[in-house]
């Protein structure tokens, strides 16, 4: 493959042609010359980046298929343009051992025209406090361990599985939510929940649990990662850990950086996720955070579901929205366009941090490097449509809004795994 006029966007920015050999970008340089056979991609008006990573997907598969699929979730991610993905353990069964994790691994890569990664759950069924064989199912192919979805209640069982992953060189990624602190909880505990009058999720059900893992993760040395943070105290506690050399990572969804409680329109559980969609000073919080580092990435948390499980209230219906078709047009749209980032600012905490984090291949573009490639028009504005998505989930806040940033082309290894028609 070819691709002729790119304009990169990586680690610096210019404009060059990429050829691609195999799975690997084999050159890069002005006025390439196609080989026979070569497929070539005019990129002119476009920008080429790495391809997105994202370390939060939840594809449904096995257990949930009605929601979605290995297949439909990979094509939304391609769609979205991510390359690499990790798909959450939140399943049935469970893949808690290595004869349930390896059929799962080996459909997500027949399945899917990306790269889609895998973590295992920290403890056997995810609500049990018996810390999974960790060591084999690594061996196996899980790339680290999360119970998201549900999170780790007893300290014991967090800090026994922190030692076994410190050991293994292995993340725990958690879900943070003190269970005993939620109350039936639906939406942000503040003046909205109030009009409304649903039951609130105060802000600390997630810090309070966060400051107990950071303490934890302090005394095993473990690479310990915060998911979908969404309060002012938790940016301030993983602030601090990182000055006291914590071994902490931290991602922000999308919604949480776009959206905040006072943009909730009445009882509509579009806006229904867990956690909730936060107050104000929360939501510039953690905007501060992921400018200044203190938050490393963005990941999605795409959580589809039917359209029965998102109809009613917020009291009945389930929490979470799909984000993998909407994540990087709606932060361009509203991040970078209004000056707030800059667009090699979005692309590193899309691309290249998650890649170092996670030592993933990809997150940048380089003779040698993966061919792992998105190729975007910045150019023309669309408004956001589920007709248009290959998720099953139509579950978003965002339908409606006009955005820019439409993906042209994402090559996963070399191969194109999404084409706009």
């Amino acid at each position: 493959m070819l691709i002729k006029h790119a304009h990169i966007v990586s680690d610096t920015e210019y404009t060059a042609d990429i050829q691609i050999t195999d799975h690997i970008i084999s050159a890069i340089g002005q006025s390439l010359a196609p080989r026979d056979h070569e497929q070539v991609i005019d990129a002119t008006g476009a920008i080429v980046m790495p391809g997105l990573i994202d370390v939060h997907v939840h594809f449904r598969e096995p257990g949930f298929t009605a929601k979605e699929t290995i297949k439909t979730g990979a094509a939304a991610a391609a769609h979205g343009g991510f390359t690499t993905v990790v798909a959450m353990s939140n399943l049935k069964p469970v893949p808690d051992t290595v004869e349930t994790l390896k059929p799962l691994l080996e459909k997500n890569q027949t399945d899917a025209k990306i790269t889609v990664l895998q973590f295992a759950p920290i403890t056997h069924d995810l609500h049990s406090d018996q810390v999974v064989d960790m060591a084999a199912l690594q061996a196996a192919g899980a790339l680290g361990f999360s119970n998201d979805g549900v999170g780790v209640q007893d300290a014991e069982t967090m800090y026994q599985a922190m030692q076994q992953a410190a050991k293994l060189h292995a993340p725990i990624v958690a879900h943070i939510e003190d269970a005993s602190l939620m109350h039936g909880g639906v939406i942000n505990a503040g003046p909205v929940a109030k009009k409304l009058n649903l039951p609130g999720i105060i802000n600390q059900t997630e810090s309070s649990q966060l400051a107990r893992d950071l303490e934890l993760a302090a005394a095993t040395d473990v690479h310990y990662h915060a998911c979908h943070v969404s309060t002012r105290q938790s940016v301030d506690l993983i602030r601090e850990a990182k000055k006291r050399g914590v071994n902490v990572t931290a991602e922000v969804s999308p919604h949480h950086l776009l959206l905040d409680e006072n943009n909730i329109p009445g009882d509509n559980p579009m806006f229904k996720m867990n956690p909730p969609l936060r107050s104000r000073a929360d939501h510039l919080a953690l905007l501060e955070g992921l400018q200044d580092g203190t938050l490393d990435m963005i990941a999605t948390d795409h959580a589809p579901h039917t359209a029965a499980e998102k109809t009613g209230s917020f009291k009945t219906a389930a929490f979470g929205i799909v984000g993998s078709e909407t994540a990087f047009s709606t932060l361009y749209t509203k991040l970078v366009k209004s000056k707030m980032f800059t667009l090699k600012q979005l692309i590193a905490r899309m691309s290249t941090i998650p890649a170092e984090k996670f030592d993933l291949p990809g997150g940048h573009i380089t003779v040698g490097g993966p061919a792992d490639l998105t190729i975007m028009d910045l150019d023309t504005p669309y408004t956001i449509d589920p007709a248009d998505w290959f998720s099953k989930g139509k579950n978003s806040p965002f339908i409606g809004d006009k955005v820019n940033g439409q993906t042209l082309y994402t090559i996963s290894q070399g191969q194109i795994a999404y084409a706009r028609a």
